[in-house]
């Protein structure tokens, strides 16, 4: 049972603020159990991107952050081309892919540069992208590269505008089918009404976490775990450190644009100056809650810390009015509750390399 409790600690307090939260919100069951399925399948990708730099010892991969920039480049893409439905978002996902190629690849190498600051390289490195994002977005975008779609820029005629319409393909995956529960008769779930699920996006969620799984059944998957475990044992062994660790950033800024574009068809519009600014924050945050740490996380993992943090953001606005008068106190309590776990987590993690013997 200790062992249970300090395993579990994390992911058992939030789940009793969110049962805190929920009991002083006054919400439906409906409609959070909606609201959350909602969360759930829009969000949990963008989190199980992290997994693979993780277990090959690279830490928490902020640099996501590039990945959303490559999956909204993309989007940018199809509505300048007027690319509608399924095949608008299909193609979206396809053209994020040389991008996050790209981006992953100059990561990988920064990375490499800066092994055992891998977390505070890849924050740092999301702020000097957006920087460079927003040089193209705000000055090249109708100077240096044309767009024929004028109602998509400034009144000056350079630079998108703050806010683009994602209409064309919103709901390509979660309008797709959608299983609908109306009346469930079964005791105990009559608060259960009317849950509308979106089973392609939850499906789609499954087969990564499938492909996630099979892929470190393989011999690249072996050499991911080797890496991440001892790095001088495993170039001792013959495994090509640099490449595999590459090769994992790369794997995560894919699953990243992929992720992003996920959750901006659910949204139904991108923000281009600011969607993708707190991507990494939030999923980071995330799998910590869930109970994952720096160097060892899981798929359940990450489903679960998705469920409690978005759940927690559910409740804690009308929590915080309801108890203390404001709804903006609960706005404020879970920004700290998202930057404090990730605070804690590395914190600890810094403690236990200092504990652990020949370090100083």
């Amino acid at each position: 049972m200790k062992k249970f409790l300090q395993r579990n600690i994390v992911p058992l307090v939030f789940l009793v603020l969110c049962t805190i939260g929920f009991r002083y919100s006054g919400l439906s069951w409906m409609f959070f159990a909606n609201d959350l399925m909602t969360r759930l399948a829009r969000n949990s990708f963008l989190v199980i991107s992290l997994i693979i730099p993780v277990l090959a010892g690279m830490g928490l991969n902020f640099g996501i952050v590039l990945g959303a920039m490559a999956g909204q480049f993309a989007a940018f893409i199809t509505v300048v081309h007027n690319m509608t439905g399924m095949t608008g978002f299909l193609a979206a996902c396809a053209m994020s892919i040389p991008f996050a190629i790209l981006f992953g690849w100059l990561t990988g190498i920064l990375f490499n540069n800066a092994k055992g600051k891998e977390m505070i390289t890849g924050l740092i490195l999301g702020f000097f992208a957006n920087g460079l994002y927003q040089l193209v977005c705000l000055i090249l975008v109708g100077w240096v590269i044309p767009i024929s779609n004028k109602a998509l820029l400034l009144p000056s005629g350079t630079g998108f505008v703050n806010t683009i319409d994602l209409k064309i393909w919103q709901y390509a995956l979660d309008k797709f089918y959608v299983l609908r529960f109306k009346t469930i008769t079964i005791p105990g779930l009559k608060y259960l009404n009317n849950i509308n699920i979106p089973v392609l996006t939850l499906v789609v969620v499954a087969v990564l976490c499938t492909l996630v799984v099979l892929l470190f059944r393989t011999k690249l998957g072996q050499d991911l775990r080797a890496v991440g475990q001892n790095r001088h044992i495993a170039e001792v062994a013959g495994i090509k450190v640099d490449r595999v660790r590459i090769i994992a950033v790369i794997f995560s800024t894919v699953l990243a644009a992929w992720g992003q574009l996920i959750f901006l068809q659910n949204i139904g519009n991108v923000q281009v100056y600011g969607s993708h600014v707190q991507v990494g924050t939030f999923a980071v945050a995330a799998l910590l809650i869930g109970g994952a740490t720096v160097s060892r996380a899981t798929i359940g993992q990450a489903l679960l810390g998705t469920v409690l943090f978005h759940a927690l953001f559910i409740v804690s606005p009308l929590a915080g009015k309801n108890i203390m008068g404001s709804a903006q106190v609960g706005e404020y309590f879970r920004v700290f509750i998202a930057y404090g776990v990730i605070g804690i987590a590395l914190a600890l993690h810094a403690w236990q390399r200092l504990a652990k013997p020949g370090k100083k």
